[in-house]
């Protein structure tokens, strides 16, 4: 994580923009910091409708959210939270990567995404099944400067998907240690160790330092 002394001038004190209309990742992001008693409001993209969907055009996780907070906090005025994520899988070099949400070719299609990514793997043996989420989070305030933290979640990719909790790829991908999929934990649990999580956890001590 890059760090740097924090610059409270121009920043709105103890005011967070997270960039996403996910209900589900403010809330996280809120547990977070309530659980490390840091005092800041998160409000999520549904607070300001002025501001566009942001073109990741990125070839990294990094590149993407860095992308996508500075322009959500020269938009809002406020410091704001980014990330990127997606799954790395051993056999596929590293693929889908960035492009995990769209790898069948349309955005967001995780049924289809799934399936195409158990044909690919398809005949590759248990030991070669390798796999981790990797996620990417940025904080950026609306003067330009940055922070970059990184998550990661090993595990493995199994042949049957399980599970119904989760999204994407989560009903076959099996953590390190565990015996259930992503899809199969409840969310207390899956928050607990996930990649988003843990790259949002990263922040936490420069959020203290920047806005508590």
């Amino acid at each position: 994580m890059s760090t740097g002394r924090a610059e409270p001038v121009g920043v709105t004190a103890g005011r967070l923009v997270l960039a996403t209309r996910n209900a589900g990742k403010v809330a996280e992001l809120r547990r977070i910091l309530a659980d490390a008693s840091v005092p800041v409001e998160i409000v999520g993209l549904e607070e300001f409708p002025e501001i566009g969907d942001v073109a990741e055009t990125g070839l990294t996780f990094a590149e993407n959210a860095l992308l996508k907070a500075h322009a959500v906090a020269r938009e809002s005025g406020l410091p704001a939270i980014a990330d990127d994520s997606g799954l790395c899988v051993d056999a596929l070099n590293g693929m889908p990567g960035i492009f995990s949400a769209r790898w069948s070719g349309g955005h967001g299609d995780d049924e289809a995404n799934l399936r195409l990514l158990l044909a690919q793997v398809s005949g590759v043996p248990p030991e070669h099944r390798g796999a981790h989420f990797a996620c990417a989070a940025v904080l950026a305030l609306p003067s330009g400067k940055e922070w970059v933290a990184e998550g990661v979640l090993h595990g493995m990719i199994i042949d049957t998907p399980r599970g119904v909790n989760g999204f994407g790829y989560d009903p076959i991908f099996v953590p390190e240690g565990e015996g259930r999929t992503t899809a199969e934990l409840s969310a207390e649990e899956k928050n607990a160790i996930s990649h988003r999580g843990r790259a949002f956890r990263a922040l936490v001590p420069v959020i203290a330092e920047v806005l508590g």
